[in-house]
């Protein structure tokens, strides 16, 4: 089992020395032996209102964390106190006491906000104490706070930059209990009774509507109820009398009102039940270590200027949200475009008509989600950006259009690529029937829906990339239809030649038919001569005959060669003239097998440039998409806006200016946020008197100024402090003098980049009328009742002051 850590009394974890936040190394050391989970409380409030009070009833003790009555602060920075936990038995219970919030004596402002936030991002439940009621100023600062730790939360642990889901958000954010001191209302509503609970609820309730002043309205509601998903509320009645309240630390439970016991008793008794153990993200619980990592982590990043000072904060906010209401705006943009808009669209038309339904809506969430939005700044970048998204869309239908037409053309006209290449229509009429095939393709491509805006304009850019193979086509059938006539010509000559070289053949064949006959008639009429003349004549005679007979026939013979040579040559010649021929015609289909080799070598080469320029263009265009791509944002720095609060300073500044008498009506005590409200309004009314009387103008002379101011009365309600400083009683007001007494010299800003701290009480005591009064009024003295209970009639002394100003009597009226 892990050893228990029980610290006899508290140590502080955080010094606050000169505005500047260092951690205790003692209290770390004992913060790294702690190996349980830790519950962190941590609570802030304003300085004076019982915080200590509270975390040492929650550590089971009456003393502990330091309880004062004075007007003088006592709890400086952070103050820590490990406990066991009463409820678990496994876990260690760390509370943190934290320095009072206001005080009119450290002349910081920012100082309050460091503190603040460290609390806040140590803690996992955090109870935020302020008095009497729930107000804007309360709610202004918890979200002005939730949102600086946020930021540092992010600056001092990068890995959260990647935290998108809510449930892992929220899984780190601590607990809000928000209790209200002193609490004198009636919980009521509409006539109904409410709880405390349902009070804090109704606080926080944003309204509907869309005007910019509801929107700072909402802003911080919505804000502080994302980062606290659990809310809890307490109420505590003044706990005893005034004068007793200085005891308070040795006071039993029958000396305090039972209602006041009880109510601490409810809010101990949530606190021990509901608490969980800090957690970080991921579900990783925090044990002594791991908190010590984490203190050194936040103080470090304060130190270090992470955190940015109360004058640019607010700036700061608008800026980042407003930056992330233009990205939800855009996203929203997207996200309907994309749902509506199916690319390519049929007409531009189309396109404008969603594009401003997308816009509208768009516009109004950003109007939801901005934040004091000056000179709508951040609605004009948006209409720029949402431009250029419009201009996006419409580059992206064209292109989509064109892609789709692209992808139908290449679709359609596939066919006829493929008749092209195969060498169909390198024929004598080839062109005509390639321009008939083309228009039927054409009228079919008309036919396709959802081609888009680039239909006409792609089909036209095919076409022409087609010129080059329909001039082809056209050149190859003007030049066979040419070779066609050529071979028609020579085959009506040779079938001229052929019948001639017959005609020709058939006289010669006539005629040596005729000769052969003759001859014949010759020889059998020689033959029945020689018969004759066998018979008669002597047989030398009849040798003579017989040689000359064949001498003749010799002859005869002779002239029949030299015919049938000149037969044979004729022959020969013939035969060499149709050689010839047969070897011109081969020679024209070599030529024409040629010719198509050629043109289908063409044909390749055309396809491989049209290939490579498909290529090219794709990649032309993806440069072209990631160049327009790189968008650069402008950053822009924006005045902090007052939002619903005008109307407050339009009453205050009124009532100022009308009256010779001022009467500035607070509670309990004065703080820092009353004298820095009252510093500039008192500004506002100099500006608003000029403004509505000129004559003022000349006023040089500060007497004469002060003649035209008002005095001012102070009036501090329910006062229950001792009139104590340094060990010396004082008067009220001297009290006020001391609050409103300029210090010497500036302070210097530890944390680079921050304005030195300047106090606005050098304008109120040099502006503002010599006369001035402090008057003091407590609850029994007013005779207000808490809640619906009858109280305790309470009388006290009051006193003459030295002033002369504050008077005290008796009287007995129920509180």
């Amino acid at each position: 089992m892990a050893p228990v850590i029980h610290m006899p009394e508290p140590l502080c974890l955080v010094k606050n020395t000169n505005g500047r936040l260092v951690a205790n190394p003692k209290a770390l050391t004992i913060l790294s032996a702690i190996t349980q989970p830790v519950v962190v409380v941590a609570i802030v409030g304003l300085c004076r209102t019982g915080k200590s009070y509270l975390m040492n009833r929650l550590a089971g003790k009456s003393k502990g964390f330091s309880i004062r009555s004075t007007v003088q602060p006592h709890t400086k920075g952070i103050w820590m106190w490990c406990v066991p936990h009463p409820k678990k038995p496994d876990h260690t219970l760390v509370l943190l006491d934290t320095e009072g919030l206001g005080d009119v004596e450290k002349g910081d402002k920012k100082n309050d906000t460091q503190i603040f936030v460290l609390a806040l991002l140590l803690s996992s439940t955090f109870v935020y104490n302020t008095m009497n009621k729930i107000d804007q100023r309360d709610i202004d600062l918890l979200h002005y706070v939730t949102e600086l730790s946020g930021l540092l939360r992010t600056v001092s642990s990068p890995d959260l930059d990647g935290i998108e889901d809510a449930a892992d958000f929220v899984s780190i954010c601590p607990d809000l209990v928000w209790t209200l001191r002193d609490f004198y209302l009636d919980l009521e509503a509409h006539g109904q009774l409410i709880t405390a609970d349902e009070y804090l609820e109704n606080s926080l309730r944003p309204k509907q509507g869309t005007d910019q002043g509801l929107q700072n309205f909402n802003l911080p509601r919505l804000c502080i109820q994302k980062f606290f998903t659990v809310k809890k509320c307490f109420i505590f009645y003044l706990p005893t009398l005034r004068k007793k309240l200085a005891q308070l630390e040795t006071l039993r439970d029958d000396d305090l009102d039972p209602e006041f016991v009880q109510q601490v008793a409810d809010f101990c008794s949530y606190i021990f039940s509901h608490s969980n153990a800090k957690t970080l993200l991921g579900g990783i619980k925090v044990n002594g270590s791991r908190l010590e990592s984490l203190v050194l982590t936040y103080v470090n990043a304060i130190s270090s200027g992470d955190l940015p000072c109360m004058e640019d904060a607010v700036l700061a906010l608008a800026e980042i949200k407003n930056l992330a209401a233009v990205q939800k705006a855009i996203a929203h943009y997207d996200q309907q475009m994309f749902q509506k808009v199916q690319l390519p669209t049929e007409t531009l038309q189309e396109l404008q008509d969603l594009h401003r339904a997308s816009e509208r809506e768009a516009i109004e969430v950003f109007m939801k989600n901005s934040f004091k939005d000056v000179d709508q700044g951040f609605q004009k970048k948006l209409e720029t950006l949402l431009e250029a998204r419009q201009d996006d869309f419409h580059k992206r239908n064209s292109e989509a259009s064109l892609d789709r037409c692209s992808a139908l053309l290449q679709d359609i006209f596939h066919p006829l690529e493929g008749d092209v290449k195969r060498g169909i229509y390198l024929t004598a009429g080839g062109h005509r029937l390639y321009v008939q095939k083309t228009e039927e393709l054409k009228a079919k491509y008309y036919q396709e829906p959802r081609k888009g805006i680039q239909a006409e304009e792609a089909l036209q850019k095919y076409l022409q990339s087609k010129e080059s193979v329909r001039d082809r086509i056209l050149q190859t059938d003007l030049a066979l239809i040419e070779r066609e006539k050529e071979m028609e010509e020579a085959h009506v000559k040779a079938e001229v030649l052929k019948a001639e070289e017959q005609r020709m053949w058939v006289a010669v064949l006539r005629q040596y038919q005729q000769m052969m006959e003759q001859r014949q008639r010759i020889l059998q009429e020689q033959v029945r001569q020689m018969e004759r003349n066998r018979m008669f004549q002597h047989p030398l005679q009849q040798r003579a005959l017989d040689l000359r007979h064949h001498c003749q026939i010799l002859w005869k013979i002779t002239e029949e060669l030299e015919i049938c040579m000149k037969i044979n040559e004729f022959l020969r010649v013939a035969e060499k003239t149709l050689a010839e021929e047969k070897a011109k015609r081969e020679s024209s289909e070599k030529e024409k097998k040629l010719h198509e080799q050629k043109v289908k070598k063409l044909l390749k080469k055309c396809e491989n440039l049209t290939r490579a320029f498909m290529e090219f263009k794709a990649k032309m265009t993806e440069e072209i998409r990631v160049r327009e791509s790189l968008l650069k944002e402008m950053n822009e720095r924006i005045k902090m806006l007052k939002g619903d609060k005008k109307n407050d300073t339009q009453i205050f500044v009124l009532a100022l200016l009308l009256s010779s008498t001022f009467v500035y009506n607070t509670m309990n005590k004065i703080d820092q946020r009353d004298i820095d409200l009252l510093h500039y309004v008192t500004e506002l009314s100099g500006l608003l008197r000029t403004v509505s009387s000129p004559d003022l103008d000349g006023i040089e002379d500060a007497a004469d100024f002060v003649s035209i101011c008002p005095d001012l009365v102070w009036t501090l309600r329910d006062f229950y402090l001792d009139l104590e400083a340094h060990g010396q009683l004082i008067t009220a007001d001297e009290y006020l003098e001391n609050s409103l007494r300029p210090k010497q010299g500036h302070v210097q800003d530890p944390i680079p980049g921050v304005y030195s701290y300047t106090s606005p009480t050098v304008p109120l005591n040099s502006k503002w009328t010599p006369t001035r009064v402090m008057s003091i009024t407590t609850l029994a003295d007013l005779g207000l009742a808490s809640g619906q209970h009858s109280r305790d009639q309470v009388h006290t002394d009051r006193s003459q002051m030295s002033s002369g100003t504050t008077r005290r009597h008796h009287h007995g009226n129920k509180r």
